[in-house]
């Protein structure tokens, strides 16, 4: 274990005892955009919002100590009562989306959890989401992050295309509690606030407890007026607790401080690193705004996955420098076998020593003596802080950046030390190993004089949030530069290491690099893990969101089986640190989880090739189809039939499979294409611009599909990035501002990729009409690229503006022709979609 001072985490420490489970007594209101509903045991409605009448229209005398029968009907409450039996654990909140309360009303999306004894049942009036697809938004994020250089640059890109906030920026937690902007996207004529820190207090103690409970917060318009709760408390004077509310009404602080910025509406999705707040994805927007509750799931799962991506990259770059300590830690111990005394080794050993954990002066304490090496406070000194080290640290390495703000004498030698890392290096203690670093004075850009006021208003003295947010240098004196979470645990292992050399004077490096080779194993099982929650989230998600179907167990069972098929491949593809996987272990691996003992009626035979992790996944799902489908109607169904599966690569490194059915029953062309039958049919041409056929031969199905050769991996030794590395050459170079109008999310994201490449200096995007014509009335653009019907609207005004100004404009589709165009547009360009670089080059004439 590690003892680091609070100042000195890599992410943010909260002191959970006091805050964690405190609820929110000082607000009893939410927001008006819903209303809430608490039912005591009996199921009798115990509380409810002010609000409620504007919803349900029944009168509050009317309700309280009412039934839930005489609210909601019977299909609402048994849905609820369903929710209720999932909810797990103290904070669980339970969803469903666009559920009719009451005969004939209105559909809204419910969220349920239970405090104190009391069920509350939140519900918000359903926000259609159109083409939103949680699924394929959190492919196209692995997708587009894996391998950028800033990932949290992408996450900011991807989170404003997702919820179309004027402003979303990635804040990382700093060390001392304050907050960095260190990713954004704005709004074009909007300050940026890239590179501000914020203080701590900020984001109270409580507020940064709760957001890792709760951790989707959102405001929807912070000049409304909040609805209170009725009665405002119990018969013993308890007000509700409303920690796990997702309607929960803002502080009245909060909102000073937001209006201070000028800021009408909010949303923040916390990122969790090892169970503590890493930082927030903040997103502004300067108008109300409404984000419905679905979209506002999906942000909370874009949020858990970024979480681990942030995660899994930096455990990447701990376990590289990991890799150097160990080297370096064996050459400590074939170094030191042959010393002489535990002070000789010690000292003899400190240059090699410093090379592991940078510094500017060591000081060796073993036996009652110290020796110095390097720039260090004097012996004198070092003899006086013997006396902190033997109080504070015992048997686990202590780091402060600040030694005289945790011992004030230490300011005396600032000059010389500012900062120190701490090894106790003997079971007794009194031994330690101190790495000295210099003082370091950097300047911080604040946004605004970090602090508070105190003002004495009609309720006596209070703290007001600050109103200034220009950008304030201060320059901090007297600290060292952190260490960081790799030095520190490179410093741990090290003391266990120096413990072996010096008190047992024999290695036992083997098991060391034992220990080694389990943690990193541990840290691709975590993320396989953590994949599968995710994996499981969405599919709790998708059931939910399908209530209304005519049998939802039978739905929800097919789609749990489908997601678990993916689970299985997950676990295939990160086992090799999310390289590609093998094509014979899926088919092996899917036989065995779904036939048992009957996979031996399945053979398969091919050459030794991997598929890249998006192809292996879609593989996955079409296997497990085609294995149902042969389960329930085909050739597995009896037991004289087989199955066999081979594959051959072609010239061009392209993979044909093909999958025959022998000995089944006799096979009839279905008269209707069920989903699993879609996914065997299309998912292939779809997600992998390959080739799908099926043939219904009597005797047995029989289906060929052809893979391209770019998700195709031969052999198991090809390196993954000679896989993944396909040059593009622009064929031209495009200049100035683009408009993009286009209502779906990823093709948006893909096109903009594309005008990039072309050269283009910024793109704007923009989903409607009003949204584009805004943005054109913002900044003029140089060229725009028009997605004609745009879902309950079509795009003709926004051409018009444009031949207006005479700017040039195309336009795109995917319904390809016999579109009637005005007369006035019949000349523009037109592009079909999907949009490709050659496509718009060619529009251009820049091809």
């Amino acid at each position: 274990m590690t003892e680091i001072e609070p100042d000195l985490q890599g992410s943010y420490t909260v002191d959970m005892t006091s805050c964690d489970r405190e609820p929110i007594h000082h607000i009893s209101a939410i927001q008006p955009i819903g209303f809430l509903i608490a039912l005591s045991s009996e199921w009798r409605v115990a509380r409810v919002s002010a609000n409620i009448v504007d919803f349900l229209g029944l009168p509050i005398k009317a309700l309280l100590g009412a039934s839930l029968r005489d609210v909601f009907h019977a299909e609402a409450i048994h849905l609820i009562r369903n929710r209720l039996s999932l909810l797990n654990g103290a904070d669980a909140v339970e969803r469903s989306f666009a559920v009719q309360l009451q005969d004939g009303g209105p559909s809204y999306d419910l969220a349920i959890h239970q405090t104190g004894g009391l069920i509350i049942i939140e519900a918000e009036p359903n926000v259609p989401t159109g083409d939103l697809n949680a699924g394929a938004m959190l492919r196209s994020m692995l997708a587009r992050t894996k391998g950028q250089a800033s990932l949290v640059r992408e996450a900011a890109r991807l989170m404003q295309a997702l919820t179309g906030f004027d402003r979303v920026m990635i804040y990382r937690f700093h060390p001392d509690g304050s907050g960095e902007v260190i990713a954004e996207r704005v709004r074009t004529g909007l300050e940026p606030f890239l590179g501000l820190r914020y203080p701590a207090e900020d984001i109270p103690q409580q507020a940064r407890a709760l957001l890792l409970r709760n951790p989707v917060r959102v405001l929807v318009d912070v000049g409304a007026v909040p609805s209170p709760l009725v009665p405002a408390s119990d018969g013993f004077n308890q007000p509700l607790d409303l920690s796990m509310s997702t309607l929960r009404a803002h502080s009245t602080m909060h909102i000073e401080y937001l209006q201070n910025m000028g800021v009408a509406a909010t949303m923040t999705v916390s990122l969790v690193r090892d169970g503590l707040l890493w930082g927030l994805i903040s997103c502004h927007h300067m108008a109300p705004r409404h984000i419905g509750f679905e979209q506002r799931t999906t942000a909370e799962l874009f949020g858990e996955l970024l979480s681990l991506l942030i995660e899994k990259r930096e455990r990447a770059e701990v376990a590289a420098y990991e890799e150097h300590a160990s080297q370096l830690r064996q050459q400590l111990v074939a170094t030191a076998i042959e010393r002489g005394s535990a002070a000789q080794t010690m000292t003899q050993l400190a240059d090699r020593i410093a090379d592991l954990v940078p510094c500017d002066g060591i000081a060796v304490y073993v036996d009652g003596d110290v020796t110095l090496r390097g720039e260090t406070p004097t012996a004198a000194e070092c003899g006086a802080l013997r006396g902190f080290l033997d109080e504070h640290v015992a048997s686990r390495i202590y780091a402060t950046a600040e030694i005289g703000r945790v011992w004030p004498e230490g300011r005396a030698f600032v000059d010389r030390a500012a900062g120190m890392l701490v090894l106790p290096i003997s079971r007794s203690a009194q031994d330690y190993l101190v790495f000295f670093r210099h003082e370091m004075a950097h300047a911080v850009t604040w946004a605004g004089r970090p602090n508070k006021l105190l003002v004495v208003g009609s309720d006596g003295p209070r703290l007001t949030p600050r109103k200034s947010f220009a950008a304030w240098r201060e320059v901090v004196r007297g600290q060292s530069a952190i260490w960081t979470p790799a030095e520190l645990i490179a410093a741990e292992n090290m003391r266990v290491t120096l413990i072996e050399i010096i008190l047992r004077r024999a290695g036992e490096t083997e098991t060391e690099n034992r220990a080694t080779t389990q943690k990193q194993e541990l840290l691709i099982a975590e993320l396989n893990h953590r994949v599968r929650n995710i994996l499981g989230l969405i599919r709790g998600l998708v059931a939910q969101s399908r209530m209304s179907a005519q049998d939802v167990d039978t739905f929800a069972t097919v789609l749990g089986d489908r997601v678990h098929a993916l689970a299985r491949a997950h676990d295939q593809i990160t086992a090799e640190n999310w390289g590609p996987g093998s094509l014979a272990t899926l088919i092996d691996t899917e036989a065995a989880a779904f036939l048992g003992d009957g996979a031996t009626r399945v053979s398969s035979d091919g050459p030794a090739v991997l598929l890249q992790p998006q192809a292996f996944s879609t593989i996955a799902l079409v296997i497990h189809e085609l294995m149902t489908n042969a389960a329930k109607h085909g050739a597995l169904s009896e037991a004289s039939g087989d199955v066999a599966i081979r594959w051959t690569l072609g010239l061009d490194g392209s993979l044909a499979l093909d999958w025959t059915e022998t000995g089944g029953p006799e096979v009839q062309t279905p008269s209707r294409r069920g989903f699993g039958s879609t996914i065997i049919h299309r998912s292939v041409p779809h997600e992998l611009g390959g080739e799908a056929s099926l043939d219904y031969a009597p005797g047995g199905l029989h289906a060929r599909f052809v893979i391209p050769a770019r998700h195709v991996v031969r052999g198991e030794d090809l390196p993954i990035a000679a896989v993944l590395a396909i040059a593009t050459t622009p064929a031209g170079r495009l200049s100035g501002t683009v408009l993009l109008v286009e209502d779906n999310i990823i093709i948006a994201l893909g096109a903009e990729d594309v005008l990039t490449a072309l050269g283009a200096n910024e793109v704007l995007m923009a989903s409607d009409v009003a949204g584009a014509l805004r943005l054109i009335a913002a900044q003029t653009p140089s060229f725009a690229i028009l997605d004609i019907n745009l879902g309950i609207e079509m795009s003709w005004p926004i051409a018009s503006r444009l031949r207006e100004l005479g700017i040039r404009y195309v336009f795109a589709t995917g319904y390809g022709e016999g579109i009637d165009f005005p007369l006035e547009h019949r000349q523009a360009p037109v592009i079909a979609k999907p949009y490709s670089q050659d496509s718009i080059a060619r529009s251009l004439g820049i091809a």
